[in-house]
């Protein structure tokens, strides 16, 4: 089947299935890591990830190689129609130098996409959408912060895509080009203290001649609103290239929209070895509304619930107010004025 007319299937399947907010009121990003999360940026959210990295490889004893240079990995996001669905389209381009050492030398210089893919991602099941059920407990901090057999259950998302390679490509196999499908399974799981395990199994380029499978298992940590460290192990298995890569590095939240971030990227082998640094943004343009809700008779008052939640803080306020005014009265009634 034509992968775009299956995206379409995918998308229809899914508007069926009820809707839950996946709107964050600060930026949900993907990165510095190379897993995706389980979650969507939110409806009428634009969201651009770019980070520049410069990688360096090297190839012992047998074919050996060298390469270095500078790429640059990227991703647009956005939330169309339903809270769980996201468009997106991601990739990574590189510009670089191979330095083949053996026998004799000689250099070729690259430059092209490594990758580009286009899809979409449904949050098919989100344990966390009894807002009631995972409310923090005002008066425990035990509570809050304690293992909760629940947490075991994760968020799980289905992604369905398209890789579009170029001909005569240097960073894929001879003869993969055009169009290939690519689908992945995402989860995730929302631990107490600020811990997220995000999981990835992802089927590349499928019926080509560099078809592959990876898994990429993310373990992520914030230890207050700014900060947060990774660490992420990513598993790449096929008859082109086969590689097991692990990254560690950080995020810092500049703002409820910006994003920066870095990580260091390395291996375990010399087939070859493999050692990457990166830097990172993240932006969104946040055009999210918040669903209108309704009265106590089912009217829709046209009111969003941030509306409501500023309205009933003005009308708390005016209470407060009133209150003290009918009790400066009944204090000024109360005075005695005679002169006996």
């Amino acid at each position: 089947m034509n992968p775009m007319k299956s995206i379409l299937c995918i998308l229809l399947t899914c508007v069926s299935i009820q809707a839950y907010a996946q709107y964050t009121d600060v930026i949900n990003s993907n990165r510095p890591g190379a897993s995706r999360s389980a979650f969507s940026v939110g409806t009428k959210v634009a969201q651009l990830e770019l980070g520049p990295y410069y990688i360096s490889e090297k190839r012992v004893p047998v074919a050996a190689y060298k390469v270095s240079g500078f790429g640059v990995d990227f991703a647009a996001r956005y939330g169309l129609l339903l809270e769980q669905l996201e468009l997106n389209i991601e990739g990574t381009y590189q510009n670089d130098t191979k330095e083949f050492t053996s026998n004799f030398s000689s250099e070729e210089k690259r430059s092209n996409f490594k990758s580009v893919a286009f899809g979409a991602k449904y949050l098919v099941y989100d344990p966390y959408k009894n807002e009631e059920k995972n409310k923090p407990n005002l008066y425990s901090w035990r509570a809050n912060h304690s293992f909760k057999w629940s947490s075991l259950i994760p968020a799980v998302s289905v992604y369905l895509g398209a890789n579009f390679d170029a001909a005569d490509n240097p960073y894929t196999a001879p003869g993969v080009e055009g169009v290939s499908p690519k689908v992945m399974i995402a989860t995730q799981n929302n631990f107490p203290g600020g811990w997220v395990f995000v999981m990835n199994f992802i089927k590349d380029r499928i019926g080509s001649d560099q078809s592959d499978f990876q898994y990429i298992l993310t373990l992520t940590h914030s230890f207050n609103q700014n900060w947060v460290i990774f660490g992420e192990t990513q598993g790449i298995k096929s008859d082109f290239y086969a590689d097991n890569l692990f990254r560690f590095g950080g995020a810092y939240l500049l703002g409820r929209d910006l994003q920066l971030d870095t990580a260091l990227t390395f291996n375990a082998k010399d087939t070859p070895s493999v050692l990457g640094v990166n830097l990172g943004v993240s932006y969104r343009l946040d055009f999210h509304k918040d669903k209108e809700i309704k009265n106590n008779k089912g009217i829709d008052n046209g009111t969003s619930i941030k509306d409501e939640a500023k309205r009933s803080k003005r009308k708390k306020k005016k209470d407060t107010t009133d209150t003290d005014k009918t009790n400066k009265k009944r204090k000024r009634k109360d005075v005695d004025f005679d002169d006996n």
